[in-house]
């Protein structure tokens, strides 16, 4: 389910748009961002969990083992929500909001919950194997997107991560306007990736 919120959470300078976007295409560019987007499209939870990559059902999780500083880390993984923000919103995240035409930022909460393997002792990297794609496109990353905003944590604020702790991680993407489906991507080292949709509507 996707609603809407008339607040915006502005947390960051405007910064300067790395490469031309091309989230329409199915690039995979980087810019830079200084807002989160506003509205939620929300997963129900779900006891179930995914055996393999392939596409997942709404609060279906997936288990998945990623290398970090540390070692092999088990985690369980679970798209939680998209949130979605406006053209205007877009056009004020970048420097240039051309570059932005036709776009709203898509920001991807995502939960992790240490399984096995090492305690962390550094900033966690798993998060940096979400991506956010749109009708089967992938969409340009925002470097610099506020990652304070509710909901959402710095994996490098995390200097302790044991066996059964979970954090919440944000990625905030570009992606059309119009798109009819928003997909969260997350997906193991030369694996086939997880996938769970929010519509768009």
């Amino acid at each position: 389910m996707l609603y809407r919120k008339t607040a915006l959470r502005l947390a960051a300078p405007v910064a300067v748009l790395a490469l031309a976007l091309t989230a329409c295409s199915g690039g995979d560019d980087e810019a830079d961002a200084k807002s989160p987007a506003t509205s939620q499209a929300k997963a129900s939870p779900s006891p179930s969990k995914a055996s393999s990559g392939g596409e997942l059902k709404a609060g279906e999780s997936a288990t998945g083992v990623y290398e970090e500083d540390q070692g092999k880390v088990t985690y369980e993984i679970l798209a939680e929500q998209v949130d979605i923000g406006t053209e205007a919103e877009a056009a004020q995240a970048v420097a240039d909001p051309e570059d932005a035409k036709g776009l709203v930022l898509a920001a991807a909460r995502v939960k992790f919950t240490h399984k096995s393997g090492p305690a962390l002792t550094g900033s966690p990297q798993v998060g940096d194997e979400t991506t956010v794609w749109a009708d089967g496109q992938r969409g340009s990353i925002l470097i610099g997107a506020a990652e304070d905003a509710a909901g959402c944590e710095d994996p490098y604020d995390v200097e302790s991560w044991k066996q059964g702790e979970s954090h919440t991680f944000c990625e905030t993407y570009l992606v059309p306007a119009d798109a009819q489906n928003v997909e969260v991507h997350w997906e193991e080292a030369e694996g086939e990736p997880y996938i769970w949709t929010f519509p768009n509507s």
